[in-house]
């Protein structure tokens, strides 16, 4: 009875969106990974991750500023049954003019949060958690980006738990010809019980932030992109009634450097080890460096292949990652266009 009255509010929706429409686009795009993990440090952890995600809506434009988009996500793992094994809604408002954008639904993080560090958001999500299911609103303008979010993990029931993170990001760069850079990235992981109570259970919250001075001399040197960062990281972690916020804190360093089809990107960490839920469990370690060698053989309008083989070194330990990366994209294409 409930999914019958939600499609017929969604149809509802949709059939009064389209009387509205200026236009009316459809959009696809995908996403083939596959990524294999050696993990010395974590054997549970050293797997191959594999497949295909293919993304498709239709998008209702009212004017240049105000639009609806509906479809969804389908992810296949390759050897995988059924077919998709996990199909991701995607349908939401979205306003954007010159400094503004404000999405509220179920949207993509791709070019939103995928610029968040590992150390706090790790790029599983990419394979596995595509959408942001909440709000998300974006002011820009020469000198300043800034990013402000809300992501519903999970609803809460009277089994499952209440879950959301909550975050905002931001870039500041006082002088527009010169390299220096600020940058900041911060998120809350608030995690409650279910509505039934779990005897012994206690809310925790779980988050963690980076701010880091960068320099970008891209175009500036024989290379075709040039960039260095380093700044401080601390995590927050707590467990209400038992414990006060615990505040690891450290120093993060990254450098990326690019010629042609070639590039080079390192990370290093040092400071005291964290327990981020969303953040890549490398980061334990007090020391940590990653150093990603990067090929990028396919390059074709819309279509972006990489090799990425990655080293991740830790007191005691070498391990190693193969990944390779598609990313495809066709474009928005015009279906029908409504005279006024």
């Amino acid at each position: 009875m409930i999914r019958k009255i939600y499609s017929l509010l969604l149809l509802t929706l949709l059939t009064t969106t389209l009387a509205k429409a200026q236009n009316v686009d459809f959009h696809l795009n995908g996403f083939g990974f596959f990524d294999n993990r050696e993990y010395k440090e974590f054997p549970e952890r050293s797997r191959t991750y594999s497949g295909v995600r293919t993304t498709i809506d239709l998008g209702f434009h009212i004017d240049s500023n105000n639009h609806f988009y509906a479809g969804a996500n389908m992810l296949h793992e390759f050897g995988g049954n059924p077919f998709f094994v996990r199909v991701n809604p995607t349908i939401y408002y979205s306003f954007n003019n010159k400094n503004w954008l404000f999405n509220i639904g179920a949207f993509s993080r791709e070019g939103l949060l995928t610029d968040y560090p590992r150390a706090m958001l790790n790029d599983t999500l990419r394979y596995y958690r595509p959408n942001v299911e909440g709000m998300l609103t974006r002011f820009k303008n020469q000198h300043v980006t800034e990013t402000i979010w809300i992501d519903w993990v999970s609803r809460q029931t009277a089994t499952d738990r209440e879950q959301f993170l909550f975050g905002f990001s931001g870039k500041y760069q006082p002088w527009l010809n010169g390299p220096l850079y600020l940058a900041h990235y911060a998120f809350m992981l608030h995690d409650a019980g279910p509505a039934v109570a779990i005897p012994g259970d206690h809310i925790r919250d779980n988050g963690a932030l980076q701010a880091k001075l960068g320099a970008n001399f891209s175009h500036k040197t024989f290379l075709d992109s040039l960039s260095i960062e380093a700044g401080a990281m601390m995590s927050l972690e707590r467990v209400r009634g038992l414990d006060n916020f615990q505040k690891p804190k450290g120093f993060v360093a990254n450098a990326y450097l690019s010629y042609w089809r070639l590039a080079i990107f390192d990370e290093f960490y040092k400071g005291d080890g964290h327990h981020i839920e969303y953040g890549d469990a490398y980061y334990r370690y007090k020391t940590y460096n990653r150093l990603d060698f990067i090929i990028t053989p396919f390059v074709a309008k819309g279509l972006r292949g990489q090799f990425i083989f990655s080293l991740h070194n830790t007191p005691g330990f070498s391990s190693n990652q193969e990944a390779f990366r598609l990313v495809y994209d066709i474009g928005r294409k015009n279906l029908v266009r409504f005279k006024d």
